[in-house]
């Protein structure tokens, strides 16, 4: 049997709402949207990230156990990542176990409105950055890397 995300109905209406919000081109905060394709059908699926930027590169991490974006992340390894209606091609390169706390650590000062998901689901205890840290072996993280547009 196949887990489910822990994704709230109040979290999956406000999810809907910022994909709206974007495509009209009203983005807010540090939202932006990350589709990939679907592992098995390969249709592309959207969600809401809120991106982490340390030395420049950009990293997404995942709040929510078993999300269905980092399986699919993970089988196409890239992606488009928008904001608002420019988006861009990427490659999603799963970081190291060993490198994610250092990424992780920096989320709850750059991203504060998204604290919450991780707390309610139970994935740090308190909203600080070394509990973030704490938490690596149980958060994916990605680094987002421009696609080579020779490459395809």
């Amino acid at each position: 049997m196949t887990k489910r995300s822990a994704i709230r109905t109040k979290d999956r209406f406000r999810n809907r709402v910022v994909v709206l919000f974007h495509r009209a081109g009203l983005p807010f905060g540090p939202m932006q949207l990350l589709t990939v394709p679907g592992r098995t059908t390969g249709i592309a699926r959207t969600t809401p990230v809120a991106p982490v930027t340390i030395h420049g590169a950009t990293y997404i991490c995942q709040a929510y156990p078993h999300a269905d974006w980092v399986k699919n992340a993970r089988a196409a390894g890239r992606g488009t990542l928008t904001r608002g209606r420019a988006g861009r091609e990427v490659d999603l390169v799963e970081v190291p176990l060993a490198e994610r706390g250092t990424v992780l650590r920096e989320f709850p000062a750059q991203n504060p409105r998204g604290v919450g998901a991780f707390l309610r689901n139970g994935l740090v205890a308190e909203p600080t950055g070394e509990a973030f840290a704490a938490a690596a072996p149980d958060v994916p993280v990605f680094r987002v890397v421009a696609r080579d547009r020779q490459r395809g």
